[in-house]
């Protein structure tokens, strides 16, 4: 087997750049350790959160013998990490469809196990990743660093050269696992991992579109959402400077279409129509507006939201507001802008009420008004409920990340990011998004066009059920497929 930092697809890294990679891996060892020779042992649970509507069950690391009763025959592991939601809510969609096609999913969060060096290597970066993001507000700091860094700078394979010796760091919490099972990851560390600790059936599931080296698992079979997409990664186009590189294996890529719930996609044309109906019977228009807690873009948010407030009171437009696990951004919200409060109904750490609220919701007969606020302490309730919100909705406001593929019309504010800008060029060139919306002026622009004409929206609901027709949103389901297929 090749050093995986040192020859990436048949393509030898300069000795600078392996010497830098075993530097990065014996920082982290003096940070926080080397647990290789550790034995942790296993324990299944069923996710109290998500178990009952995804079939989930948690795998759990434990310093005692736990309940070890994997399902070897129906069982997949779903391997992920929190940074932000995006790979929790990929994850989730992975889940759902795992479920749906017979499958036991198994919830497997490397940021998860704070006993770990693994977890802690993560947690580092992800520290490191969300300051990024909060000061890309700043926009010398933005131009000069963040989008350097996340357009090139995670492109170039010395990135993924150092990335895979930093997994090696990761693979104990795989150790008891056992090697046949199923793993679809959802970041590309999970799946470096997966492949150091021997596991034999590992999908990458990649999640963006613009073609970067941080992506890269060699040992898996790494899935993509996108056509245009494909030959980027398979020639691993600009990766190594102006080289050209030998190409990935065919059978080491795979276009599966878009990461999408069962529920959701199976719900597309009613939900769809749904939205035409109420244009057509000028029912107040219900905006979608998911708000992180970095903080990036919650300027934009408040202006989307100070804009809409004379439509909300008119009846001319209803607003779902989902702070995720962030309930300061709620209060910041209120406390800029009063006129909020009496407007509002808090939806706060009640799962059965938000689920009872998305429910009646789809409701033909029910008529939503006001602003809707909606917190959740746990990540996976915080998460989960935009995907709830999403089927009644009838425009989702967001920026083009992992959200970017979902099949419902979507308004996209600026990118945190400048890799997320492809997001939003395919979405708008499959018809069920617009374009990036890269200041405010240009947002309220398209929020006026959505309110006063029919045709945006409805051309949309059009463009989502054709591309339904044609697979574009069948990936999740094809990922599993994938890795079970793996086992034969």
């Amino acid at each position: 087997m090749n050093e995986k930092s040192k020859v990436i697809f048949g393509n030898e890294l300069s000795d600078k750049v392996y010497k830098k990679a075993l530097k990065s891996k014996k920082k982290y060892i003096k940070k926080f350790g080397d647990d290789s020779n550790a034995d942790y042992k296993i324990a299944i649970k069923d996710n109290e959160y998500i178990g009952k509507s995804l079939g989930v069950k948690n795998i759990l690391l434990t310093d005692e013998k736990g309940d070890y009763d994997f399902d070897t025959e129906k069982g997949i592991i779903v391997g992920n990490i929190r940074m932000g939601f995006g790979h929790y809510r990929i994850s989730m969609a992975m889940a759902s469809c795992a479920k749906h096609l017979g499958y036991t999913p198994y919830w497997m969060d490397l940021n998860s196990y704070k006993q770990t060096t693994c977890t802690k290597v993560i947690g580092a970066q992800n520290d490191l990743y969300s300051l990024g993001s909060r000061l890309s507000k700043n926009p010398i700091f933005n131009k000069l660093v963040w989008e350097p860094m996340n357009y090139e700078g995670f492109r170039a394979l010395s990135y993924n050269s150092a990335d895979q010796k930093n997994a090696e760091l990761m693979a104990p919490v795989y150790k008891n696992v056992p090697k046949d099972i199923p793993v679809i990851a959802t970041h590309v560390w999970p799946a470096q991992a997966a492949i150091h600790a021997g596991m034999k059936n590992v999908v990458n599931a990649i999640p963006d579109n613009w073609p970067m080296a941080l992506h890269l698992s060699e040992g898996s079979i790494h899935t993509i959402q996108c056509h245009n997409a494909y030959m980027g990664y398979r020639i691993l186009n600009g990766m190594n400077g102006k080289n050209v590189c030998k190409p990935m294996p065919k059978e080491s890529l795979v276009y599966t279409g878009h990461y999408i719930d069962h529920e959701l996609v199976s719900n597309i044309e009613a939900d769809c129509d749904a939205r035409i109906a109420r244009k057509k019977n000028k029912k107040p228009m219900r905006f979608l507006l998911t708000i992180g807690g970095a903080g990036a873009q919650k300027e934009i948010f408040a202006a989307i939201i100070k804009y809409l407030l004379p439509f909300i009171k008119e009846e001319k437009a209803a607003l779902y507001v989902n702070v995720g696990d962030y309930r300061n951004v709620w209060e910041d919200l209120i406390k800029e802008i009063p006129d909020m409060k009496g407007l509002s109904t808090e939806h706060f750490n009640n799962w059965s009420d938000t689920e009872s609220f998305a429910e009646k919701a789809l409701d033909p007969n029910t008529y939503i008004t006001g602003i809707h606020g909606f917190w959740h302490e746990n990540i996976f309730e915080a998460v989960y409920c935009t995907n709830l919100l999403m089927r009644s909705c009838d425009v989702l406001v967001t920026k083009p990340s992992e959200l970017a593929f979902y099949p419902v019309p979507k308004l996209f504010i600026k990118r945190v990011g400048k890799h997320e800008m492809w997001g939003a060029i395919h979405s708008a060139e499959i018809g069920d998004g617009t374009l990036e919306c890269r200041d405010i002026p240009h947002t309220i622009q398209m929020i006026d066009m959505f309110l006063n004409e029919d045709d945006l929206l409805n051309d949309m609901c059009e463009n989502i059920k054709v591309n339904k027709s044609i697979g574009i949103y069948d990936g999740a389901y094809k990922v599993v497929e994938i890795a079970m297929g793996m086992k034969k």
